[in-house]
């Protein structure tokens, strides 16, 4: 999908440049052409209305406008009056003749006798008609010219829009592709995960069917049943919420959130499960600090770091959430004790169904806590990161303060 995804990119925009350089050049054509023959217009123009008799070395011209011309006229006595110099041979009386007489069947006052390959401009009036010819070998060969180096320059640029597009393509289908890999590993990951809890459920399901089973067993495999029925509806809703985290707009009015006060009652429902695991938890809220936000995804965000601080912190560990104003944003950052995070998982930590503790599977933690508060923090406009010391681990989210 990825490579016809670039192939369609590269196509359309090849198709976009080889319009733009076709209309280009058409006009160039189109008005490189007009220019001349109005130049050669010109030139007759001219020439009808100052004609040079021949033998007159002080007027010449073929060299009005550049470009060489001559002119017909018929006497008073309907003779053939002709004026020009030296570039077109004017002795044969006949041929002139029957040009002036081709020019004057148009009844145009100006066009172009493609059989004898000239351009003619018909003045004067109609009893005594005045016609300047010129050759328009010039103007094609200038024509033909200009079209062998627009094709040349349109070759060069097709070829140099085309790597430019292959480079482009890569680039801009590079989200993408990132995307569909990350979809692929998250359909991947949430597969394996629940495989082993169905896999259960399925065994003990037909140990129940095939027995007869004592009281003893049967209340074993209940329970069994039931354990990994619990733990994928754990992961179904983990899911459920990443996929609402996902969404746009953010789930929830966006509205002002009263964060000290959030923080707060945060952490009351926490203290005895702290208390329960050995832990000890404290608060540093710092007062009136207010955000714009969706209140039950911000509060998410404290329970989701909170909770993953009880499950890695060692017994006797003490907890701390802090909320404090930095500048025009504010941080909220849960700290404690444990094995500090080297670089590497600090960034692995915030992926889907990572776990820095494999064995963290067994309390129910599915690696999606912290890719949840990530997308929460982004979607109000935010960041969370990872910090790491020798005194244990902190995560901090930075939300801007609501302007007063």
């Amino acid at each position: 999908m990825i490579r016809r995804l670039r192939l369609k990119f590269v196509l359309m925009n090849m198709a976009f440049v080889t319009a733009l350089l076709g209309a280009v050049f058409a006009v160039v054509l189109h008005t490189t052409r007009n220019e001349l023959a109005q130049a050669s217009l010109r030139a007759m123009e001219q020439a009808a209305l100052e004609p040079v008799e021949p033998g007159r070395p002080d007027r010449h011209p073929g060299e009005r406008e550049g470009v060489p011309c001559f002119v017909l006229r018929t006497g008073l006595r309907g003779e053939l009056v002709v004026s020009g110099d030296g570039y077109y041979d004017l002795t044969d009386e006949d041929w002139l003749r029957t040009l002036l007489a081709a020019a004057l069947d148009r009844g145009a006052r100006e066009g172009v006798l493609e059989d004898y390959g000239l351009r003619f401009c018909r003045s004067g009036p109609p009893d005594r008609p005045v016609v300047a010819f010129t050759d328009l070998s010039g103007e094609t060969r200038t024509m033909r010219a200009l079209a062998r180096t627009c094709l040349l320059a349109g070759a060069a640029a097709f070829l140099g829009f085309l790597a430019v597009s292959v480079l482009l393509s890569r680039w801009a289908v590079g989200p993408v592709e990132r995307a569909w890999e990350q979809q692929r590993q998250f359909v991947a990951d949430a597969s394996h995960e629940l495989k082993t809890p169905l896999t259960v459920i399925l065994t003990n399901a037909e140990l129940l069917r095939e027995g007869p089973a004592g009281e003893e067993e049967r209340r074993r495999f209940t329970d069994n049943i039931l354990t990994m029925a619990r733990q994928m509806r754990a992961l179904v809703e983990s899911l459920l919420e990443l996929a609402r985290a996902d969404a746009h707009p953010a789930e929830g009015a966006m509205e002002p959130v009263d964060m000290s006060r959030l923080m707060q009652e945060a952490l009351l429902p926490f203290e005895p499960v702290f208390f329960e695991a050995g832990l000890t938890l404290t608060g540093e809220i710092q007062e009136g600090l207010r955000v714009r936000g969706a209140e039950g995804q911000l509060r998410q965000i404290a329970d989701i770091l909170l909770d993953n601080a009880r499950k890695y912190t060692p017994s006797g560990g003490a907890v701390t959430l802090a909320l404090t104003r930095s500048g025009r944003s504010c941080l909220l950052s849960v700290a404690g004790p444990g094995t500090p995070l080297t670089r590497q998982e600090r960034q692995d930590v915030f992926k889907r169904f990572y776990r820095a503790d494999p064995a963290r599977r067994q309390e129910g933690s599915w690696g999606l806590g912290l890719s949840i508060a990530q997308e929460i923090a982004a979607r109000h406009g935010g960041k969370i990161w990872a910090d790491s010391s020798a005194e244990g681990n902190r995560f901090t989210v930075r939300l801007p303060l609501l302007r007063e």
